[in-house]
Formats: C-alpha cells, structure tokens, sequence
C-alpha cells in the first residue's frame, strides 16, 4: 500500500530538513521517493502538523531484573494506575514501573518508536530480553554490563593485554545480545562486597588493587577498536554524592580523548557550596562538554513526583536507602558479578535538594551547546517515569513556564540556581536531534532516526501547538514500520518490532578459559550464558537487526 503524508510541515534533521512542508511517501514499510504516475492508496492530511520520525529513547530501564524487583515491592503503584483490556490491547498496571505491555502502549502513544535498555546483566541477559520482547509496538536493544565482573577485575590484575580485553568484551557482547557497553561506578559495585562504601575516580578497589579510571580506559579503547558505534556508556562514581562535579571533570580529562557517553549526567553534577553544602555544577559540566567533543551525555532529569529508583549501583543505592519513600528497598548481589539496588523515591519541589536537582538538569540542557550531543532522558524511573517527557520538553522550549514553575520551587534552590537568567528555549529541529536523529547516530541505528528514502516508515504526526506539553502528550498519528499504529494519542494496532544488537568478532580461545572460570564459580554454564539469535525471534515477536562493526562476524 502507497502511503501519502501531504502537506505537513517536516523536521528530518538527518537529511537537514528543519520544518519544511514537504510530502512524505511510504510503501512496504520504507519511505520512497515520490511516486511518480503511481496511484496513492491512503493519504493523510498533514496541513498545520508537525511530521517527525518515531522518537527513540537511548537510556530507559524496561528489561531485567530489577524493573521486576521494583513492581514487585511497589503494589501501591500498580492499584494507583490500572490499564484495561481492550479488543486491542492487553491489560496491565503501574506509574513507576509500567508492566512491560502498558511500556509499549504509553511510548507509542507519545510517538516513540524505540527505546534502550541502559543495564543488561551479561548474567540476566536472557531474562532482560524476555521482558522487552513483551514490549509490544517498540524496537529495542541493550547495553552489556561490565566494570565490575569479576573475571574482568582478574583480567585487570593479571595485567592482561587490550587484545585479551577486546576478546573478552566481544564475546560478552556476542552472549548477551547487545548493541552497547555500559559500566556501573566502575569497581565500585564490586568494592562494595568488599565493604568499601565509597570509590573515586583513582582510589583502588581492596581486593582486586584497580582504579576506575583503569576500567574506563580499558573499556572505552575496547569499545572503540571493536568498532561499536555507541561509546561506552558510563554510569560514573559517586553518583549523587555532593562535589562529585570534580569527578566528573576528571573523567571526561581522563579518558584521553577517547569517545565516552555520559549517563544520567545531572546526578553527577553537584557542588559543595552554599549553607545546605550543595550547589550546581552543571555550568562546568556544561563548559567541558562544549569543549570535549568526544563525550555525549544524557541528562537524566528529575521532575517531581512519586517513582522508584532502580539501578545496579548497590553502592549509592545502599547508601540512599534511608531516604525511600515508602520506606521499603531492596540491595542485592547477582552471581557475585553485579549488584542491584531499588528504593522508592519521591521527588518534592519544597525539598532544597530536590529542587536544585531539578534546575540542574534544566541548566545542562540548556547550557550545552551541541543537541547532537545531548539526549532527553529521566533515566526512567530513577529521575522520573517516561511518561513525563512531554512535560519536560515544554520546559525546554517554553521559558516563560520553566520561570513560572521555577518561581514555586524551595526558595533557597532559586537562589542557587541561574536558570531564570538563561533565554534559549529549545526549537522543534533540536528536540528532533535529541529525541530523534542524534539519538540513532549515536547507537549506530541504521535507517532509523530519519525521514530520507530508504529510512524506515517510523513516523510521528502532530498537530502544531504553543502549549508543546499537550502537543508532545498526544500525536495524531504514529506509523511503525509503516503501519498505523496510533490514532490520536491511542493506540489501534499493535506489532512487534526489531531487536537491535551487534556482533563483533572475537577469538574463540577466550571461551576455553571462560569454561573452566564458569565450572569453578558461577551456577550457570557458559553454554546456558550465551544467548542465540533465535530465542530472540521463536517466539515471532519481532526481529533480530545485525549492526556492523569493524570486526563483525
């Protein structure tokens, strides 16, 4: 079926197109050229919308262990936000934590296409792509946990050379299915079992005598001549700590130029001054990723409200446990290889933290220069649910409510922070390059992301609106893959979509090795650890997507 978008003004910032009325065509899934004599079958009238490719969330935690440990604690979530069955879709519950069917249906009915699972255990690898396979209508993928594995800190300790490393990586990625490399406060999950309770940038691990900046290059030189498109995605030291700023800025000098993305960088962006010994550092942080042009971040907002923290730092976890709220939370060991930590969490405006964490994250984002280089996320659910994004995106772009809801919060955090003095509001084209085209270059995603001839149909259509929350809250309609999948911020239709991963090479050596390290320690056997591609796609829910690298099997 020939399908025809007409008149609707386009943001493709891929092709450069920044809000151009232009035609958009799609047939058998893909966009076309237009047709020439060829009758269309469906046109849509676009005339006074807004036409973008499907959204893509690059740090979002829907799959693995945790997420489950999180619904399970929080009933209270689940009765809070029931979902009914319809002729269409499943039934399901919960604000924090959706249940993996409702994920599916509230990021479409937003307009995203996609979405990034940030934190998968090699360990619960398996487990993690269970879950998201029952997200229905989004593509996904996931980055592979390291930093704090023990065979890896062994690897460290022997001195192994980065030929060793790379294999190790590799096949790790291989195993577990993934299209990225993320690290965890670097050793520091580790230390913790060897009850250290803190771990900066250059202090040693206890037991194993490495540093995290050791991981960090390690892992990032690996990432790179490996030929994985999405930098090492990094979950850095001290997070929430107040002065962890000077961390940060060390590990972005540190990492010698090497591409390194950022995670959740609001929570590593704090300051000790003033009477509470808390202050922003996001100008710094902003300044040093202006002149780095290796690091991306996202930022992680926090916006207020009742969620849940979810994350497999158990050291910071353990150690803001006594702010849950409720007051339930759950730290824990997996397989001696990483931890987890949940603890519910309620964001509050009144609260001097709080709202300085808020304005933080706002000052990054509109302190730094590059959109290419900076990414919407709440690092769901630890600084808010995703369903909160549209609310963030009018903070963005529209100063005159970011001042108004800056005008309520703790009146000491207002003082702390200069956002009332910073004028730009975000433009449509640059929440595409955030939300969109940057998102897809950065992880490598091939034929996502834009809107040119041969991209996937992956399309969103709103109608135009000042207020940008209620425009961003419900699009008009949403294509995946071609097919109509959401009318009027509802969804009509649900499909499965692709699983994205890479595989690069690696010396089958290193598996002889990794046998005799699984028989000795671990409960699982190394041929039960390694994931084939078709327990991704046996059950018919989608597809496996094969991103090339420099070493690619």
């Amino acid at each position: 079926m020939l399908i025809k978008l007409t008149g609707g003004k386009v943001y493709d910032p891929a092709s450069g197109v920044a809000g151009l009325i232009q035609n958009v065509y799609f047939k058998d899934g893909r966009i076309i050229d237009k047709p020439g004599d060829q009758p269309v079958d469906k046109e849509y009238d676009c005339h006074g919308k807004v036409v973008m490719s499907g959204a893509i969330d690059m740090h979002t935690h829907i799959g693995g262990g945790k997420g489950n440990i999180a619904r399970t604690m929080l009933p209270e979530d689940h009765r809070q936000d029931p979902v009914p069955r319809t002729n269409i879709t499943r039934s399901g519950n919960g604000h924090a934590m959706p249940s993996t069917y409702v994920t599916g249906y509230r990021y479409a009915e937003m307009g995203y296409t996609a979405g990034f699972e940030p934190a998968v255990l090699p360990i619960n690898a398996r487990q993690a792509h269970m879950e998201m396979a029952d997200i229905p209508i989004l593509d996904k993928g996931g980055y592979v946990m390291l930093g704090s594995d023990d065979y890896f800190l062994r690897m460290l300790t022997a001195k192994k050379d980065q030929k060793a490393i790379n294999d190790y990586v590799a096949f790790t990625i291989n195993a577990a299915k993934a299209i990225g490399v993320k690290v965890v406060n670097p050793g520091g999950i580790n230390a913790f079992k060897f009850n250290q309770r803190k771990l900066d940038l250059d202090e040693q691990n206890v037991h194993y005598g490495v540093t995290p900046r050791q991981i960090l290059q390690v892992l990032a030189t690996a990432v790179k001549e490996l030929g994985i498109s999405h930098p090492l995605h990094v979950h850095g030291c001290n997070l929430g700590v107040p002065g962890n700023m000077q961390t940060t800025l060390d590990t972005i000098q540190g990492i010698g130029g090497l591409p390194l993305h950022l995670t959740h960088i609001q929570f590593h962006s704090y300051g000790t001054e003033g009477d509470f010994k808390f202050s922003s550092g996001a100008a710094q942080i902003a300044e040093a990723v202006n002149k780095n042009k290796n690091i991306t971040i996202d930022v992680g907002q926090i916006l207020f409200g009742q969620t849940v923290t979810a994350s497999g730092d158990n050291m910071r976890q353990h150690a803001n446990h006594k702010f849950a709220n409720p007051n339930k939370w759950v730290v824990m060991d997996i397989e001696c290889d990483a931890g987890c930590g949940v603890v519910p969490f309620k964001y509050q405006d009144q609260n001097f933290v709080n709202a300085l964490q808020w304005a933080i994250g706002l000052e990054t984002f509109l302190l730094v220069d590059d959109p290419w280089r900076i990414f919407l996320t709440t690092d769901h659910p630890n600084g808010a649910p995703f369903t909160s994004y549209p609310h963030l995106i009018r903070l963005l772009m529209d100063r005159t409510f970011r001042n108004e809801v800056l005008a309520t919060i703790h009146p000491e955090a207002q003082k702390m922070t200069t956002l009332a003095s910073i004028n730009r509001e975000y433009t449509l084209d640059e929440i595409a390059i955030m939300t969109r085209a940057g998102a897809a270059k950065l992880i490598g995603l091939k034929e996502r992301g834009g809107l040119a001839p041969g991209y996937w149909a992956d399309i969103t259509i709103y109608t135009d609106n000042v207020n940008r929350e209620a425009m961003f809250s419900k699009p008009d309609y949403v294509f995946k893959d071609g097919e109509l999948v959401v009318v009027d911020g509802k969804v009509v239709k649900t499909k499965w979509g692709t699983t994205h991963i890479a595989k690069p090479n690696y010396d089958a050596s290193v598996e002889k090795d990794l046998k005799d390290y699984f028989d000795r320690y671990l409960t699982m056997k190394l041929g039960n650890f390694k994931i084939s591609d078709d327990e991704i796609t046996e059950d018919e829910r989608g597809s496996l997507t094969v991103h090339p690298t420099k070493t690619a099997i």
